[in-house]
């Protein structure tokens, strides 16, 4: 099995900062994309950024240039680094990971328990 646990969420105010890290533990060979998501009430999931085995990064247009994303891949653990917050942040946050568990199968998404990030006055 595997299992991707979050911490780092919490209330914090407008232009804040929070770092969120997930990491990922279980029977695990590889992995591959990990990434960031997150839902607000009453809205759907949403990508907030993504970064595979080698580095490349990806984000959406609502967080690039104040959110970070980066990987250790000797501790499978995934961070979000989070600048300038604002309200409309406020989100329950999901980390996924695409895992592979042993050399000859697919991978396979994962996703963690969610972390609350408040962005409030």
């Amino acid at each position: 099995q595997v299992q991707l646990v979050e911490s780092g969420g919490g209330l914090v105010q407008p232009g804040g900062s929070l770092r969120l890290s997930c990491a990922a533990s279980g029977t695990i060979f590889s992995i591959n994309l990990m990434g960031w998501y997150r839902q607000a009430p009453g809205k759907q999931r949403e990508l907030v950024a993504t970064i595979n085995s080698k580095g490349y990064t990806n984000y959406a247009d609502y967080v690039r240039g104040r959110f970070s994303i980066s990987r250790d891949n000797a501790k499978n653990t995934v961070y979000l680094q989070m600048n300038s917050l604002k309200p409309e942040d406020t989100a329950v946050y999901y980390c996924n990971a695409a895992v592979k568990k042993t050399f000859n199968t697919q991978y396979y998404g994962y996703w963690g328990q969610g972390t609350q990030v408040t962005v409030s006055s």
